[in-house]
């Protein structure tokens, strides 16, 4: 069996957040706190977990508290890129105290991985290469605890894949060293691009992800998404820090699955880790599913509106960002008959689709529902007919290392143009760019 942990993370993720779940979960926290003594920086801090209530319900809260006088520590922004403060550790110091640490192998593999996108992360937000990114002493102390124990806790549970949902961006502005910095802050963004992580607004204004939880999930997991199919076995739940109108807490999902087959997915146990960087890598693309995508999928049902007002509505969802959209005619109460309008679109769309919906429809009410879809990788190609350059849609599919088209097909729009330019019927016109394209790729159906 094939041990899974899923990190729901609704109102976003930070370091203790994931300490926190994990002890909740069950991991000792003697046992982290014994084995962090391996960094020799145990007479710099004080870790202890508290049992709390968020919004009536009971989670683990974990605090790292300093020893020595520093300045109070913004726990959102942990890395500065100047040397100016009297004690700080760059990355290359980090990874000493790392491997200088009696660790397990994997333990020790995620950590610096972590601690390196992280560096990397912050490196290109300043300008800077990550060995020269300082981590101030006050902020390294919680990110050293706060990943370490994290990755320590994965190990002690024996997780083999790491999943996670998608993650909030959270609104307004936040304290850093050096300033105030808008929320999500420029090194979250910069992690979130480096996987491209789906992400939503869930309309809190506060800062929900921080730069370790972002750095956390897009080094260790699997992929992003819905929870993967498995037999809940365990809830942790890991608290944070500031009172929200929903339960501000990280819940960690531990069950298990049958183990994939070996042309499947691999996790982050047994010396497969869920990190970028390394030989036995596994990325989002290595996922058993691996082009699978998070979708918002919208439904409203109309019986009282014209429908010159459906076609206008397409053309306004198009412009804010859907993917597509459609209608299906329905009987509705009162045995009206009525239409189904269906939008799809990514999550950070849903708003500006929604607000649409109710400008121009007469609904009052919107149906809401995250889903996964798996896409074809594709690229667009361009053709040099006799009439002008057309726009080719390829689609493929891989196996056994070979990729396989096995969709072509020409832009409407190009076809169009050069139809009504030209005088030529549209459907001539379209099999002209396929024979073109044809023509140009040679008659076998593989990528070279």
């Amino acid at each position: 069996m094939t041990k899974l942990a899923y990190l729901d993370c609704q109102t976003g993720i930070a370091g203790d957040m994931c300490l926190g779940a994990l002890v909740s979960a069950g991991v000792p926290l003697e046992y982290l706190l014994t084995k962090l003594q391996g960094l020799d920086i145990e007479q710099e801090y004080r870790l202890r977990a508290q049992s709390v209530h968020c919004n009536e319900q009971l989670a683990t809260k974990i605090y790292v508290d300093l020893l020595s006088e520093a300045e109070p520590h913004h726990h959102s922004h942990q890395i500065n890129q100047g040397s100016g403060h009297a004690q700080s550790r760059n990355l290359p110091e980090i990874e000493r105290l790392i491997t200088a640490a009696d660790f397990p192998t994997r333990v020790s593999e995620w950590s610096l991985a972590v601690f390196r996108k992280l560096a990397e992360a912050e490196g290109a937000v300043h300008g800077i290469a990550p060995e020269k990114v300082h981590f101030h002493e006050v902020g390294a102390i919680d990110a050293i605890v706060d990943i370490i124990g994290t990755c320590l806790g994965l190990d002690w549970l024996g997780i083999d894949q790491l999943y996670c949902s998608a993650l909030p961006t959270g609104g307004g502005r936040v304290r850093a060293a050096h300033g105030w910095l808008p929320v999500p802050a420029p090194a979250v963004l910069k992690l979130w691009e480096s996987r491209q992580v789906p992400i939503y607004s869930n309309g809190i204004e506060r800062e929900l992800v921080t730069p370790t939880g972002a750095a956390l999930a897009v080094t260790l997991a699997t992929s992003f998404g819905s929870p993967p199919a498995m037999t809940i076995q365990k809830v942790g739940n890991g608290a944070g820090s500031i009172q929200l109108p929903i339960p501000n807490m990280l819940r960690l999902w531990i069950g298990e699955t049958p183990p994939v087959s070996p042309q499947g997915g691999r996790g982050i146990g047994n010396g497969e880790l869920g990190i970028e960087g390394k030989k036995n890598v596994v990325s989002a693309a290595d996922d058993a599913s691996p082009n699978l995508e998070t979708i918002a999928v919208l439904e409203t049902q109309i019986d009282d509106l014209s429908p010159q007002g459906i076609g206008y509505l397409y053309e306004r969802l198009f412009q804010v960002g859907a993917v597509d959209v459609f209608t299906q005619p329905i009987g509705m109460k009162k045995s009206r008959p009525g239409i189904l309008v269906t939008v799809i679109c990514h999550p950070p769309d849903i708003s500006a689709c929604e607000e649409v919906l109710f400008n121009e429809t007469t609904t009052l009410g919107i149906r809401r529902l995250i889903q996964q879809r798996r896409i074809l990788p594709r690229t667009i190609q361009s053709v040099q007919t006799e009439y002008g350059e057309i726009r080719v849609k390829v689609a493929w599919k891989e196996e056994s290392g070979e990729k396989t088209i096995i969709n072509i097909q020409p832009e409407y729009e190009d076809c169009a143009s050069i139809a009504q330019q030209h005088h030529l019927p549209w459907r001539e016109v379209h099999q002209l760019a396929l024979d073109t394209w044809s023509k140009e790729q040679g008659s076998d159906r593989f990528f070279k």
